[in-house]
């Protein structure tokens, strides 16, 4: 009856609605269902921060609009916490910019900058709103395989030059989602160094930061020298504080590019409720033990999945970062195939790589978004299939 735009019509299926609608068709046959799928933490949010929010939400003066640009408070609680953790100084009035979550700003960026035929320059396997924000804005997709052979790094001396000289935008994310895969400097300077020649702005996905093992802390893109030039990054506290539902992240760098993600928005939001913005000052001005206890739960699930998966033959290695292990096919099939498989034989739900585009194909992914004892009965039930 109706006929979809053809930029509705250009986006590839939201895998995560689709693992949704199977999980759900199981539980609703009454089968036990070891969620490893979407990436949502099952930890609380920390009781400090949940009682910040409930005391600003009995202000009335908080029930109002929020300031388009996020509320002062917030801002510089992120400058300071991105000093003591990157030890980069951001001006909290012109380079930080509040978001309802960081994947809608990620999404609504490519409007401020990308005109039709444009490309962008986007890693494969990845999170899903690079390409549909930028199919939104009328751009060209050009994917960058991340292969193992590669330490699931872009490779932009494969970048054909036509395509350089016609893309504006470079989107990387380490750590990475769907990958676990981490970079170091070298690879920043690289990145900074390849947009700069070929004036593009710089897009970091910094999500999973706070998410790392063996005390190995990530790196910023903004720490590299040039990088405040070019270079836009995203941030959460929906990983690091559990926040998931609270909907608030922010964006900093460049003062031009913040600005022009803010005339954005202010066209199509009337920014974050302000209590959740204080609670969101509370969770970055907070006690330091919340995070380092989380990464404690997450290394022990890690190991016991990992190892676990090993004692079936299974070739795996430890992740690094974030809590997902990017698990190589064990069987000839395909990646739709495998995860199906888990959930028919052993009522275990995982994510097929290809969700996350064609150069996922043969792995799938697992979130250790269940206690040890679960993953262990999740190898179990893997075991006799």
């Amino acid at each position: 009856m109706f006929r979809l735009s053809k930029k509705i019509q250009a986006l590839p299926p939201y895998l995560f609605v689709e693992t949704d609608k199977a999980k759900r068709k199981a539980r609703a046959a009454g089968r036990d269902i070891i969620d490893l799928g979407i990436g949502d933490p099952d930890l609380p949010t920390p009781d400090y921060i949940i009682e910040a929010l409930y005391r600003a939400a009995q202000d009335p003066s908080t029930h109002r609009y929020a300031l388009d640009q996020g509320m002062p408070a917030l801002r510089r609680a992120i400058a300071r916490w991105y000093k003591d953790r990157f030890g980069v100084e951001l001006d909290p009035d012109t380079e930080i910019l509040p978001l309802i979550g960081s994947k809608e700003g990620i999404a609504h960026f490519p409007l401020a900058f990308l005109d039709t035929g444009d490309y962008s320059l986007i890693p494969d396997p990845c999170y899903p709103p690079y390409k549909g924000g930028t199919i939104f804005a009328g751009g060209k997709i050009h994917l960058m395989p991340l292969v193992e052979a590669n330490a699931f790094l872009p490779d932009f001396k494969k970048i054909p030059v036509s395509i350089r000289k016609k893309a504006r935008m470079l989107y990387i994310n380490y750590p990475n989602n769907p990958t676990s895969a981490v970079a170091g400097p070298d690879f920043y300077a690289e990145a900074v160094e390849f947009c700069g020649n070929y004036k593009l702005i710089l897009v970091s996905d910094l999500a999973y930061s706070e998410m790392y093992y063996d005390g190995q802390a990530p790196h910023s893109a903004l720490e590299t020298a040039g990088a405040r030039d070019m270079a836009i990054e995203f941030h959460s506290l929906s990983k690091t504080f559990n926040m998931t539902g609270w909907r608030v992240g922010w964006a900093c760098g460049n003062s031009g590019l913040i600005s022009a993600l803010a005339k954005v928005k202010s066209n199509i939001d009337s920014g974050i409720f302000s209590a959740i913005q204080l609670a969101g000052v509370a969770a970055l001005e907070g006690p330091k033990d919340h995070v380092q206890n989380m990464r404690a739960i997450y290394q022990e699930r890690r190991d016991v999945l990992v190892t676990g998966l090993k004692s079936l033959g299974w070739q795996v290695e430890p992740p690094k970062a974030t809590f997902y292990v990017w698990i190589e096919n064990p069987r000839k099939m395909t990646s739709i195939k495998a995860s199906g498989l888990l959930l028919e034989k052993a009522d275990i739900v995982a994510t097929p790589g290809v969700g996350f585009g064609k150069y996922g194909e043969g792995y799938i992914r697992m979130a250790l978004t269940v206690p040890a004892e679960r993953i262990r009965e999740a190898i179990e039930r893997i075991r006799k299939i």
